[in-house]
């Protein structure tokens, strides 16, 4: 700018004197975009609230953990109709046990309690339990797990339904299932934890196998809210999986020659049928 601006030291504005008389370089102000609020992500927790309970063995009131009606979304099903959803393993939630007495059942059966019923569950459970802690507000898998062993023996001693009994046999290996995908990738001795996890899962499973079909022979339709062909379907999946690949075909044959049986049951129990060719082909 030679001498052009020269003298604005005098008044305090030297460092101006070198710049450009033409050309402005503004400097842009980039506009800020609005911060977007943070979505907060919905946890186990949100899902769960307490409700009111009286037990009907032994007439106690007490809050039972369950699952917010419509909040959890189911987001597949497991070859063995296991159901999965987002944010929460709602099977962690399907038993309701009476702190008091220890009697308990799957949530749907709960009431379902003859006073004969209530008299064997307090001669053999209630006259030794010694009551149920949590201090969470969800239920662990091992708490979830502790809950439907309760419920098990409570079904042996009530002298319930075969099918119930079968049920709560598949809820545990569900839940042993679930417990074993829990375990991050980075536990000590995680592949020692899974396969434990996944031999308990298999036994619960032949279990479950084996009181369904005698529930077949003794029970009438619907059995567990099954329809026919849905309940020979989980026998077909439940053989299969615990590796009685003859018997799981014999259920797969029955669907498939059924002509009431929809599409949608008949294509699930083809992919069984060709899981089961696959097995037996390398094993050639």
């Amino acid at each position: 700018m030679g001498d052009i601006l020269s003298g604005l030291e005098s008044m305090g504005l030297g460092s101006l004197s070198e710049v450009d008389l033409f050309h402005d370089k503004e400097k842009k102000v980039e506009k800020k975009e609005p911060e977007k609020p943070v979505e907060k992500k919905t946890e186990e927790k949100d899902l769960v609230y307490e409700k009111g309970v009286e037990c009907a063995c032994c007439g106690y009131s007490f809050k039972e953990k369950t699952i917010r009606l419509g909040k959890a979304r189911m987001i597949s099903q497991d070859m063995d109709l296991r159901p999965r959803y987002e944010e929460v393993d709602s099977l962690k939630y399907n038993i309701t046990a009476c702190p008091r007495c220890g009697y308990a059942a799957l949530t749907k059966e709960f009431t379902h309690l003859s006073p004969g019923q209530a008299r064997l569950i307090k001669d053999k459970i209630s006259i030794n339990f010694t009551g149920l802690k949590y201090e969470n507000d969800t239920y662990s898998y091992d708490e979830a797990i502790a809950r439907s062993k309760l419920a098990l023996v409570n079904s042996i001693v009530k002298k319930g339904k075969i099918s119930e009994r079968a049920y709560i046999c598949l809820t545990l290996g569900w839940l042993t299932r679930g417990k074993s995908e829990s375990i991050a990738e980075d536990e000590e001795s995680r592949d020692m934890l899974v396969d434990m996890l996944s031999n308990e899962e298999n036994e619960y499973l032949k279990k479950a196998a084996e009181g369904f079909a005698e529930a077949l022979l003794k029970e009438g339709f619907p059995i567990c809210g099954l329809d026919e062909s849905t309940f020979t379907y989980l026998l077909a999946a439940l053989n299969y999986e615990t590796g009685s690949y003859q018997e799981s075909m014999r259920y797969v044959e029955k669907i498939l020659i059924n002509r009431a049986v929809s599409e949608r049951i008949k294509d699930k129990a083809r992919k069984i049928k060709e899981a089961i060719a696959e097995i037996r082909n390398a094993g050639k």
